[in-house]
This record gives C-alpha cells, structure tokens and sequence, in this order.
C-alpha cells in the first residue's frame, strides 16, 4: 500500500482506519522509492508506532523499489531494510508500464526482496530463482498490473512458487474485503485452496517470519 509520501492519496492513519474498518488484520506501507528517497521511509516510523500502539491493526514499514535501473535493486533494497523497512517489495515487469527488462531476474535474485510485485510475463527460471530465494509472487488487485495474474498464478503453480494477493492501493477505492480479494484470487485461476493459501496463509507466514505476528 502506497501514503502521499509517493504516489498514495492518504496519510498512514488514514490507510490504516480504512484497513482496518474493511477487517484487515495488518497491513504493509510499501511507498515508491529508488535513491533518491529510500532513506525517507522512516519519514512515517513515528505514525506507524502510534497506529500499532493504539488501534487493534498492525502496520507494517516497507518500500516498494520502483523503475529503479537494473543494477541498483538489490543496493536499494539493502538500504530500505537497514533502515528499518521489514517488507521490501519491488516493482516487476507489469504489462502496463514500461519496467526496465531484467527487473524481475535482480529482483528475484536478491537476499534482501520478499515480494516481487505485478512481475507480468515472468520466466520460468525467475519463477525458480524466486522459489529457491523464498520471494514470493504477487497476485494483483490493481487495474493493468492483474492483467498477468493468470500466467504468474500458472507458473508459480508448476514451479512451486508462494504466491501473495495484493491490493496495490493508492486511493481508498483501491482498498478491498476479503471476499473480493478471494474473487481476485479465484479469477486469477487459482483453486479454493490456492486461493486460500494467497490471502491468508502466505501473508502470515511472511510476516511470522519476519516476527511481525
């Protein structure tokens, strides 16, 4: 999920209410950032203490690690978690906007990225890459980047990949219930229990292992 600190509508609080009324258990802020702005995650440190402190939510520090060149993703995403981000996502090779070829590949192969986000048309072999690393595919509810949510789902299906549903949200329309996202998961062509896995098993599990649940 994106704040006005990107290219999001909301401030943290606001995001985590909306979350939070919509029965969300915990949620990430992934901002957009490259070097120009990885060290301002930390900007929202301070308002994510007082939501986990006062409201029945637990909000997650990110960064998403967007249109970044090539040879910078695994650096970027290094500094993102030294200074505190516990989720680092990064922007894949989404089939509606134009991502430098070979983000998915650095992405994938990096030790420091947990999600690989809207990775559009990804290999066979970054699908390995990413299962070996424990980096996991993302399912998207956001318009454009869903439009390779059935290849991602069938080729994490024959590689064995762990696969995440996300919203992507920007605005509070982009915010959605469990039974859409379970929708999103279904038309993805994922089976009840697939589904299931990508909305509420694998998020856990991402988390538990970070110690955030």
């Amino acid at each position: 999920m994106h704040t006005l600190f990107s290219d999001g509508e909301l401030l943290p609080s606001e995001l985590a209410r909306r979350a939070l009324k919509l029965n969300h258990e915990a949620i990430a802020i992934t901002d957009h950032v490259d070097w120009s702005n990885v060290d301002n995650i930390t900007a929202i440190k301070d308002a994510i203490d007082d939501i986990n402190k006062n409201w029945d939510i637990t909000v997650v520090l990110g960064a998403e690690v967007t249109h970044a060149p090539v040879e910078s993703i695994d650096g970027i995403a290094e500094r993102a978690k030294k200074l505190g981000a516990e989720i680092v996502v990064v922007h894949g090779e989404t089939l509606s906007e134009p991502v430098t070829p070979g983000t998915n590949y650095a992405a994938v192969s990096s030790k420091h990225v947990d999600i690989l986000g809207h990775p559009g048309l990804i290999t066979r072999q970054e699908a390995e890459i990413a299962r070996e690393n424990d980096v996991y595919l993302e399912i998207s509810a956001r318009k454009g980047h869903c439009l390779g949510n059935g290849h991602v789902a069938n080729i994490a299906r024959e590689v064995g990949c762990k696969l995440i549903v996300d919203t992507d949200t920007h605005s509070p329309d982009d915010l959605i219930t469990f039974d859409k996202s379970y929708q999103i998961a279904l038309g993805a062509g994922l089976s009840k229990k697939e589904a299931l896995e990508a909305i509420v098993d694998n998020p856990r599990q991402l988390l538990e292992s970070k110690g955030i649940l």
